[in-house]
């Protein structure tokens, strides 16, 4: 199949699996074969992107212009070639993970639960591989709307009220302000919007006030990055399924935020542009101050969801840090922060769901001794917060490591200082929830007891300790995956893994 084909392939799969969950909601067990199925289908034809990718390929597909100078372009690169892998390869663990939760839990409107999952991948696949910030917006989008009913799942008062605050957030943001920056490049750039290597608006005659101006439009306009203070929607969404977390945290909400963002930052502004503009060290300094006040506030939450979402807060601020930081490594370090925040971050939020399919415990003071008859999930728990953490040999030393190296080269020198205070306060609010579960102190009352019989579902610790498991794994393809991501970030990627600039 040619590569223009696999593109529209991998667009059009999650749809004909949305179709097939749909006609089979009336027998379980079809409709998940479906989801399964299909998902596996999905990751084939992605990999099958990814490798002609690799070999110095471009696949490219134009569906045609929906207005003059306007087109439904999409075209694949490294950069969102690995995005594209890390959605549909979590897609197939998360399904797994949520045949047990909604199954273990008895979650109702699961048919709708799983079609609107497939639609939430369509878009996700469909932000990696657009062409141009046209289709990207649009994809943007569907994004959002497809998850919203994810968010509001449960239908009672609480999911509804985070329901309305997920999706007024990121439509006001899109509409009000990413949208006028898709707008103002297109008048700027002489109605283009195609990302190019190098940056669409690198050469142009463009003013420090306009390029801050513009760079500002997009920083806050593109909320699923989560930068405060456009942050608040996330907390206010972890009142849906587990699932749903893992989906926003880890497979394509929010990383599709912090992918537009790293992809606004090399495709349309470029790196040159990026270093003349002031606004780009005020973007930096916000993100820095994301790092440390949304671990400080992670601190003080007892919810374990609650803590996590303050965790994704500050992490992302990460890759949002690595492109304001306007360098090879800089942009290699966030790109490697996607992908090694995919994994912890998922297998947190699948540890926390199997806690509370097992034994209903949504707070960490519930959680003393409970490694004791859950050490699998608790293993797996310290693990991810290893690699959060950014402790060898998982994969989140690499980006902390690549992002200290940009900053150093760019003479941001106070960002390094940021990271290693941002990692001791990980430690703080992480660690002391596997080992006081694992190894709780001398007199400390008995953990909740199982709410089901034989504690959490299979599938819901199987598919933790895999993840777990690949967070160890990337630490040691960081080599061949900086090599495939370097005709995106720019340079020769031995020298940017090395520290040498060339």
């Amino acid at each position: 199949m040619s590569p223009d084909m696999l593109i529209l392939a991998a667009l059009c799969l999650p749809l004909l699996i949305a179709a097939g969950i749909a006609a089979a909601g009336r027998f379980p067990n079809v409709r998940e074969g479906v989801t399964l199925i299909g998902s596996v289908i999905l990751l084939g034809v992605v990999i099958a992107l990814a490798v002609a990718v690799s070999n110095g390929e471009t696949p490219y597909l134009d569906l045609g212009a929906a207005a003059p100078g306007l087109s439904f372009t999409f075209k694949l690169e490294p950069l969102g070639a690995l995005f594209a892998l890390v959605a549909s390869g979590l897609w197939i663990v998360n399904s797994f993970y949520s045949i047990g939760y909604m199954r273990g839990n008895r979650e109702r409107n699961q048919t709708r639960f799983y079609i609107c999952f497939a639609f939430a991948i369509f878009g996700a696949l469909g932000v990696a591989m657009s062409g141009n910030l046209f289709t990207l917006f649009v994809f943007y989008e569907v994004l959002t709307l497809s998850t919203y009913p994810l968010v509001a799942h449960k239908g009672d008062a609480a999911a509804k009220r985070g329901g309305r605050i997920y999706l007024l957030t990121l439509l006001g943001t899109s509409i009000g302000l990413f949208l006028t920056a898709v707008m103002w490049t297109w008048t700027l750039a002489g109605q283009n919007l195609d990302f190019v290597q190098g940056g669409l608006l690198a050469g142009l005659n463009i003013s420090p006030a306009v390029s801050t101006a513009l760079l500002l439009l997009f920083a806050f306009g593109i909320g699923k990055a989560a930068l405060m203070p456009v942050h608040f929607w996330l907390p206010n969404a972890m009142v849906a399924p587990t699932p749903v977390s893992a989906l926003l945290h880890a497979v394509a909400v929010v990383k599709a935020g912090v992918f537009t963002v790293m992809k606004v930052s090399i495709f349309i502004f470029g790196e040159d542009l990026l270093q003349a503009t002031p606004g780009r060290e005020f973007i930096l300094g916000v993100a820095c101050f994301t790092m440390i006040v949304g671990s400080l506030v992670a601190m003080t939450k007892d919810n374990l969801k609650a803590r996590l979402a303050y965790s994704t807060i500050a992490q992302l601020a990460y890759v949002t840090a690595g492109a304001m930081i306007a360098n090879q490594a800089g942009f290699l370090g966030g790109s490697i922060q996607i992908a090694a925040h995919a994994a912890g971050k998922m297998t947190l939020f699948m540890c926390a769901g199997a806690i509370y399919v097992a034994t209903g415990a949504t707070n960490i003071s519930q959680m003393r001794g409970l490694g004791r008859r859950m050490p699998m999930i608790f293993i797996a728990f310290f693990i991810a917060s290893l690699s959060i953490i950014g402790i060898p040999p998982m994969a989140g030393a690499w980006a902390k490591y690549e992002l200290m190296q940009g900053a150093i080269n760019s003479g941001d020198t106070y960002v390094p200082w940021i990271l290693i205070g941002s990692s001791l306060l990980n430690i703080a609010y992480l660690l002391p929830i596997p080992i006081l579960a694992l190894m709780p102190p001398p007199g400390s009352p008995e953990p909740k007891a199982f709410k089901r019989p034989g504690g959490a579902p299979a599938l819901t610790v199987a598919a933790p300790v895999f993840t777990a498991a690949l967070c160890i794994i990337l630490f040691f393809l960081m080599g061949p995956l900086a090599d495939f991501l370097a005709p995106s970030v720019g340079g020769s990627a031995a020298a940017i893994v090395t520290g040498v600039q060339p």
